[in-house]
């Protein structure tokens, strides 16, 4: 019988007969200290075995240049440029955010190359066996939705460079809902391919993501390469002035817009220990992800902010979508390559980012009945479903009120994560203990109501505040509740810092009761 409550989990002992400890500090358990299945195992949430445990600082490199070299990742810039920011503002704001969001990043994936285990699990430690299942799922369902937004925006730019190939035949297609048949074919095959690849499992990524990433970055430089030959050099990239100037008009699109930029990656700061489980040791993690992540995004923004910039210059009209950029060449052999490099950029960071971590959650959720496989299957489902053609609709809508929203509640898990795992546990786990119901973490009927509420104030307080502009989006102009809406356009921060704060308040005071009791 689970035992029925414990206000904090006791620290395990550093040597512990159910775990044993590598020189380099790394963990594993002890042979048949973890059950083989039941209700809270199954063999993709088991710890991975120190000798599987192989990812290189270039693994975990590749896998950030793979992910940040995207569509969306390239309008991010060319959008601030939209607002009115200069070519250095732009890149500016992009490179901070991803400082920003390298913190978080690191912190949480300390426990993956440690522990070898996944997110869920890690969520464990201080929400319970049972309520880590709401991280999970809240993780889950924004992969979800991030996996069908990617999927059709690479499924839009196969049909644009097909169309630019086959003649006028292919764009006039019948029409299936508003859109050609061509189109929903061409968004169809591509999902069929992700899904293919990635039901090979991890070590299938690792060896995609590493040849992807060179060949992507390729693709980007000789857009801009063939972009500056079109506008006769490199000057007249870097002329465009900014609309916003330094001043008064500058800072109040700048704060939203870092916390829009910083809400880009925030889905990743909880899930890397996803990926950073099979790393190597902490050096690689660290390494890997501080040279992959800032530098990639930040030269990747720079490429765009270039491009588009040309653009302007030689077609008299910003042109921020590398796809319809990439249609303007009259050449087969081009359009050719750049069909090939968005194919290999939306599968990268489809997979990486957006299938691993639901089908890790879902897993979870379910542990006897859904396995990593049938995780990412029924992630691929739910992207359809979620008609994720309407919520790219419009600019508004995709940018501002979801990259908000998610960054927000996203935050407060963060900030969750890493208070338990840094402030109240100082990176001591018990293992074996994460996976019974019987052991340190069940709490209260396998929930740590401490965690929920941590979550809920710091949620309500990112979030609580959203707002649209009239016409622009789905919030009242004076927000949700007017009284929270100077806080709307910091949600990451707000919620990280929050949730952090009050979740290391309750659980110091509990500790505090626990020990006062022993005491007595």
């Amino acid at each position: 019988m689970p035992a029925t409550s414990a206000p904090v989990p006791p620290e395990p002992p550093i040597a512990s007969p159910a775990q044993l400890t590598a020189p380099d500090g790394r963990v594993e358990p002890a042979p048949g200290a973890i059950a083989a299945h039941g209700r809270y195992v199954n063999a993709d949430l088991r710890p991975v075995p120190l000798a599987e445990r192989r990812w290189t600082t270039y693994n975990f490199t590749a896998l950030w240049v793979g992910m940040a070299h995207n569509i969306p990742s390239w309008t991010l810039a060319s959008g601030l440029v939209a607002l009115g920011m200069d070519w250095k503002q732009a890149v500016l704001t992009i490179a901070l955010a991803n400082l920003v969001v390298l913190v978080p990043m690191l912190l949480t994936g300390h426990a993956g190359p440690k522990y070898g285990i996944p997110f869920p699990v890690l969520a464990r430690a201080s929400f319970g066996l049972r309520g880590a299942n709401l991280p999970a799922l809240v993780r889950a369902a924004v992969a979800c939705c991030w996996f069908g937004i990617q999927t059709w925006i690479g499924g839009q730019g196969i049909y644009i460079l097909l169309g630019k190939i086959f003649g006028g035949d292919w764009a006039s297609a019948a029409s299936i809902g508003g859109y050609p048949w061509t189109l929903w074919l061409c968004f169809l095959v591509f999902w069929a391919v992700e899904l293919a690849i990635i039901h090979r499992g991890m070590e299938t990524l690792r060896r995609f993501e590493n040849w992807a990433a060179p060949f992507v970055l390729v693709g980007a430089l000789a857009l801009l390469g063939w972009m500056a030959a079109k506008a006769g050099g490199f000057g007249p990239l870097l002329d465009q002035p900014s609309a916003l100037g330094w001043g008064a008009d500058f800072w109040p699109v700048f704060f939203p817009s870092l916390m829009g930029m910083i809400g880009f990656w925030a889905t990743l700061s909880l899930n890397i220990p996803d990926f950073t489980r099979f790393g190597a040791g902490q050096r690689a993690q660290v390494w890997g992800q501080s040279l992959g992540l800032p530098t990639t995004m930040t030269a990747f923004a720079l490429l765009s902010v270039l491009v588009t910039s040309g653009s302007q210059a030689v077609y008299g009209a910003p042109i921020w979508d590398p796809v319809a950029l990439a249609g303007k060449s009259d050449s087969v052999f081009g359009l050719l390559f750049a069909l090939v490099t968005v194919l290999i950029a939306t599968i990268s960071v489809n997979l990486a980012a957006n299938v691993v971590s639901p089908a890790y959650d879902l897993a979870h959720l379910a542990p006897k009945f859904i396995s990593f496989r049938t995780g990412a299957l029924i992630t691929g489902v739910v992207g359809v479903i979620i008609l994720p053609w309407k919520l790219t609709a419009t600019p508004e809508l995709y940018i501002f009120t979801w990259l908000g929203v998610v960054g927000g509640l996203l935050g407060t898990v963060a900030g969750i994560l890493i208070a338990d795992y840094w402030l109240v546990r100082r990176t001591v786990l018990d293992l074996a203990g994460l996976y019974r119901p019987d052991g340190p973490y069940w709490y209260t009927a396998g929930w740590n109501w401490r965690a929920v509420l941590a979550f809920t104030t710091g949620g309500l307080l990112a979030v609580g505040g959203s707002y649209s502009h009239p016409g622009k989006g789905p919030f009242p102009a004076d927000g949700l509740i007017p009284l929270l809406k100077p806080l709307a356009d910091y949600g990451w921060a707000v919620g990280l810092a929050t949730a952090l704060t009050l979740y290391t308040l309750l659980m110091a005071t509990a500790s505090g009761r626990a020990g006062r009791a022993r005491a007595s």
